[in-house]
């Protein structure tokens, strides 16, 4: 396989699906393989780099039993618990991150699903933002809504929902139990349906074999999935996960390369772990990636906004 030829078949029209062979993408020439991976970031996305913060909205006692996660009640871990913030809060931080120049905000929550008087909370915070920060896109990660939550989110200037579909079709017993993959392909669907930028990835080091991750992002091709968010695992003590070992910078930018073959023109979006990578991931961005999740991440730190966004111009990315 002529690695840097298939990037110009893709650059030119050619996509790859469930009826290709793609196990090289394991075994080709890594170096090879993110130069095609970045001649295809450029083709499609340009020197842009969407600069993306969240800030936990809510945090701890989900009924959830996701694996990885900090925040399951069924993990004995330090997660920090609390309700819904504050309005004042939320709203202080987003005109922080819109001061400092990021792409989009979100509000992510612990839980199946965000509704009742927390939802109303959601929609009160979005109205003001949307007003006094105009040049701010929007997102929220609340779980599995419904059709008219989302048209709800879409009416106060929401434009973006976050939701991962975390690994392959395959591997997701493995990792959750108390709902299924089916669930998550249709709150996915339908924030599509309601005209939203899907931004949905998934957590590799998990366990998972390369083939599940070239499995995940040919579902997320098949989803249109505009923003694919790779998380490397950070083992949290107390998960069943806690002894994972952990990815090396070889094998995570290998993936995040794959990802940008099989999803062109969507944004490839480093997100959690990325201080397990040397520089915080700056060589993700010569490898594909063209997006990045900044300042804190949910329950492991991240990278700041000032960091990256000293990085990406040392790189010669636009971040304005």
């Amino acid at each position: 396989m002529d690695i840097e030829a298939l990037a110009d078949e893709i650059i030119a029209g050619r996509r790859l699906s469930h009826s290709d062979d793609l196990a090289f993408f394991e075994t080709c020439d890594e170096t090879a393989l993110k130069h095609g991976a970045d001649k295809i970031r450029s083709a499609f996305s340009g020197n842009k780099v969407d600069l993306c913060t969240i800030i936990n909205g809510k945090s701890g006692r989900c009924g959830e039993n996701c694996a990885y996660c900090a925040q399951s009640a069924h993990h004995k871990t330090a997660c920090e618990v609390y309700g819904f913030l504050s309005q004042e809060k939320i709203i202080a931080e987003a005109k922080a991150n819109a001061a400092e120049g990021v792409d989009r905000f979100a509000i992510v929550t612990a839980g199946k699903a965000l509704d009742g008087e927390d939802f109303e909370k959601a929609i009160a915070a979005y109205r003001v933002i949307h007003a006094q920060c105009p040049t701010l896109e929007l997102c929220a990660s609340f779980g599995f809504l419904k059709k008219e939550q989302f048209a709800r989110l879409r009416d106060v200037g929401v434009t973006s929902y976050h939701d991962n579909i975390e690994t392959s079709r395959r591997f997701f017993p493995h990792i959750c139990t108390t709902h299924t993959f089916d669930e998550k392909l249709a709150t996915i669907r339908a924030a599509k349906e309601a005209g939203l930028y899907v931004c949905s990835g998934g957590i590799i080091g998990m366990g998972e074999t390369f083939g599940d991750r070239i499995d995940m992002a040919l579902e997320l091709a098949a989803l249109g999935a505009d923003s694919i968010p790779v998380n490397t695992l950070m083992a949290i003590k107390g998960t069943p996960l806690e002894n994972q070992k952990p990815l090396g910078d070889s094998e995570i930018l290998r993936t995040i390369a794959m990802f940008r073959y099989i999803n062109p023109a969507a944004d490839i979006r480093l997100a959690g772990g990325r201080r397990l990578m040397k520089n915080s991931g700056e060589e993700a961005f010569l490898s594909g990636a063209n997006a990045t999740i900044t300042g804190n991440m949910l329950t492991t730190s991240g990278s700041t906004i000032k960091s990256d966004r000293e990085m990406l111009t040392r790189l010669g990315r636009t971040v304005i």
